[in-house]
Order: structure tokens, then C-alpha cells, then sequence
């Protein structure tokens, strides 16, 4: 047996595979953090930055898919029709519910007081500010979904799901495996603790798990989005030890650091824990609503091999 390739697929291993993205997606964030030296200060260097991410993240992406993984690259997730973005919008209002919730709990526990509203430190009135901080997490929110879920989650599960374990067994291991190293990826955030990084490897379930049962990564972009853009700029919390400058609450919270997070944010205590369960259990039942079933799909563990358009052009 060859270790290095798969010679039914011709292509590399998935462990290879898997392991090149990694090094090559913190190299590009170790050269974006050194480009952004560079930046001007202020909004406009955050606005070119989010830019630089997005594009290079995406960009990435595209050259694994191509000359890595042998895929198109919509095959990540990205299979834009008008229910792929039904789903993304789905996304939105339910990270925009979950953060809520958790804001209301709370509240009702006599654990938060407003202080404040409109808040921007720097030099943009607060609509353009919060303009530019929607830009910032639009980015995060595709380039962590599309490396963690539509690349690592895809990649392991084919790995995984080899003549061994079978397809359903190997997005499973996955799902696990890839979550894990999602919350590990933030263990070394300010404020961060054991409970922060276990809570955001069981945030990082809630957003596979959409991934797990359609393919497409709509529905954890959509709440990876509303999620960070409620929590810091709306609500004014913490986004995984980040303090945001621009957010419409100002909040003094003084709850129980088990509960609330304490300086790591909400995600880092117990109340998330909560929310994020019942979050899965909506997410289980759009999809239902959706699609009348609930089961995995299948082709996140199945490689399908990129045709040129010439030569599929040709077969037809």
C-alpha cells in the first residue's frame, strides 16, 4: 500500500491532504498578521484586512480544491441555488436568536445591566462602524467555515470513511475530530479555559452539524456570522476574548464567570452550553421541515472526481 497516494483516486491521502491545509492555512495567517503591519491604523486597515482574508482564504481553498483534492470547488459547499440560500438565511436568524437568548438569560438572571448605547472608540459614526465590523465577520465566518467544516470536515470524513468504517461512520469520526481541533484553534484566545475551548468544540458540532446533513455549508455560515456580529457588536460581549470596539450595548456583566464566560465572552460558560443544544435541535428540525428526512449526507465522505468542462462537454 502506498502511504502517500491513493491510487484508486489518484491523488494524494486524505491525512496528507489534510495535513497540508492546516500548515498552509496558518502560514497565510501568520503572513496576513505580518502584512498587517503594514496597514493604515483604524477602519480602513480592518476593512483592507478583512479583504486580504477573505480573498486568500477563498483563494486557497481554490488551489487545494484544484490541484490537491481534485474537486471543484463548490463541491466544499458552495452549490449556490435558491435553497442554499434559504438555508444561509435560516443561518442568520438563528445565530441572531441563539446570541439573544443568551443575552435575555441573563438579563432575567440579574447577571447583565446596560450601561450604554451606540458605543464606537474610533473615528466612524457608529453605522459605518458597524458596517465595517459586518465585513470583518462575514469573513471570519466563510474562511472558518470553509477551512474547518467544507475542507477538514469533507477531507477526514473521506479518510475515515474508507473500505474500513463505511461513508456514515466516517462523517461521524469526523464531525467529532474536526470540532475538537476547532476549539483547540481558539484554546490560546485571552480569557480562554478548559471549559471556553470544550464549549467552542461543542459550538463547533452546532455548526457542522448542518454540514453533517446537507453538504453545503449555507447554514453554518449563516450562523457563524449572525453569531459573532450579535455577540460583540450588537450585545457588546466578548467574541472569543476579543473586547469589540464598536457595539450597540454597553454591558456590565457581573454574573457567575461559569455561567457567563467571563472575559472570554458568553461562548466560554455554561448558559451557551444550554442555547447551543437547543440550537441543534432546531437545526434538526429545519431540516426535516426541509427536506423531509434527517440523515447524513453521504457525499461529504464520497470523493467525486473534478472533469474538465471540455471533456465533460465531450461525454454529453
Amino acid at each position: 500500500m502506498n502511504i502517500f497516494v491513493n491510487r484508486d483516486e489518484k491523488r494524494l491521502r486524505a491525512g496528507w491532504r489534510v495535513l497540508i491545509q492546516i500548515v498552509l492555512f496558518f502560514a497565510m495567517l501568520a503572513g496576513l498578521a505580518v502584512a498587517g503591519q503594514f496597514l493604515p491604523h483604524g477602519p480602513l486597515g480592518t476593512v483592507l484586512g478583512a479583504v486580504a482574508y477573505i480573498v486568500c482564504g477563498l483563494g486557497l481553498a481554490w488551489v487545494l480544491g484544484r490541484f490537491l483534492d481534485k474537486r471543484r470547488f463548490a463541491d466544499f459547499g458552495f452549490h449556490l441555488s435558491p435553497g442554499w440560500w434559504l438555508d444561509f438565511v435560516f443561518g442568520l436568524f438563528l445565530g441572531a436568536a441563539l446570541l439573544s437568548a443568551v443575552f435575555f438569560t441573563f438579563q432575567a438572571a440579574g447577571w447583565v445591566t446596560i450601561t450604554g448605547y451606540q458605543v464606537s472608540q474610533g473615528p466612524l459614526p457608529f453605522a459605518a462602524a458597524f458596517g465595517v465590523d459586518l465585513l470583518l465577520f462575514i469573513a471570519v465566518g466563510i474562511n472558518e467555515e470553509l477551512a474547518f467544516r467544507g475542507y477538514l470536515l469533507k477531507n477526514m470524513a473521506e479518510g475515515f470513511g474508507g473500505k474500513r468504517f463505511g461513508p456514515r461512520a466516517g462523517i461521524v469520526l469526523a464531525f467529532v475530530v474536526s470540532s475538537a481541533l476547532f476549539g483547540l484553534g481558539h484554546a490560546a484566545n485571552p480569557g480562554a479555559t478548559v471549559l471556553s475551548t470544550a464549549n467552542v468544540a461543542l459550538a463547533g458540532l452546532l455548526l457542522g452539524l448542518p454540514y453533517m446533513l446537507t453538504g453545503e455549508l449555507s447554514t453554518a455560515i449563516g450562523v457563524h456570522i449572525a453569531w459573532n456580529l450579535f455577540e460583540g457588536t450588537v450585545f457588546g460581549f466578548p467574541v472569543s476574548g476579543g473586547v469589540p470596539s464598536t457595539h450597540f450595548l454597553a454591558l456590565d456583566v457581573h454574573g457567575p464567570d461559569l455561567w457567563t464566560g467571563g472575559s472570554f465572552g458568553p461562548e466560554g460558560g455554561l448558559c451557551a452550553v444550554i442555547w447551543i443544544l437547543i440550537a441543534c435541535v432546531v437545526i434538526l428540525l429545519w431540516n426535516r421541515f426541509r427536506r423531509g428526512n434527517i440523515k447524513l449526507a453521504t457525499k461529504v465522505a464520497t470523493f467525486e472526481r473534478r472533469v474538465p468542462v471540455a471533456l465533460a462537454g465531450a461525454e454529453r
